[in-house]
């Protein structure tokens, strides 16, 4: 190689090296799945089982979990009840879920929702989707109050020309 083009490709390299190091964690903007973590939780399944000893319960079956605009559907969702039995604390999604706001939806192998925090962690090939454009990893945490995320895990996307990932995926 020529000095000239070595040069070239060298400064196109160490240009490059930042975006490789953010591609490990990309901040996302959720606004369609900004939610009021106080509405009420409405949850449907095919079965029911109350564990009384831990307070907790464990749908199972096509499970539906709405909490206004917002819908999470799993194969199984365990909800873990506050010290007085009345208010739920979290929700443990597993077996395929999905979570989904407008024209935002977001899957992944297991989720925890804690409502006071209104934070969502979901993890195992996590998949969002924003219109027309994706952004995959590992692990995704949204603040639904603030209507932000952060990816991780060796994260991966597709811009569609025109569209964005929620305004910036790598941007801080």
């Amino acid at each position: 190689m020529s000095h000239p083009l070595l040069s070239l490709v060298l400064a196109c390299t160490l240009a490059a090296a930042p975006l490789a190091a953010r591609a490990q964690g990309a901040t996302v903007a959720f606004g369609g799945l900004q939610q009021d973590t106080s509405l009420p939780v409405e949850i449907q399944a095919d079965q029911l089982a109350v564990n009384q000893a831990d307070g907790s319960a464990t749908f199972t079956g096509n499970v539906l979990v709405g909490q206004g605009e917002m819908r999470l559907s799993a194969g199984e969702v365990r909800v873990e009840y506050g010290p007085e039995g009345g208010s739920i604390e979290r929700l443990h999604a597993s077996g395929g879920v999905t979570l989904a706001n407008k024209a935002e939806a977001a899957e992944s192998v297991e989720a925890v929702y804690t409502i006071a925090s209104g934070q969502v962690v979901m993890t195992g090939d996590v998949l969002l989707t924003q219109g027309q454009s994706a952004l995959s990893g590992q692990k995704l945490v949204i603040d639904l109050k603030a209507g932000t995320g952060v990816m991780e895990g060796r994260v991966q996307t597709v811009f569609q020309p025109g569209g964005s990932v929620g305004g910036g995926a790598g941007s801080e």
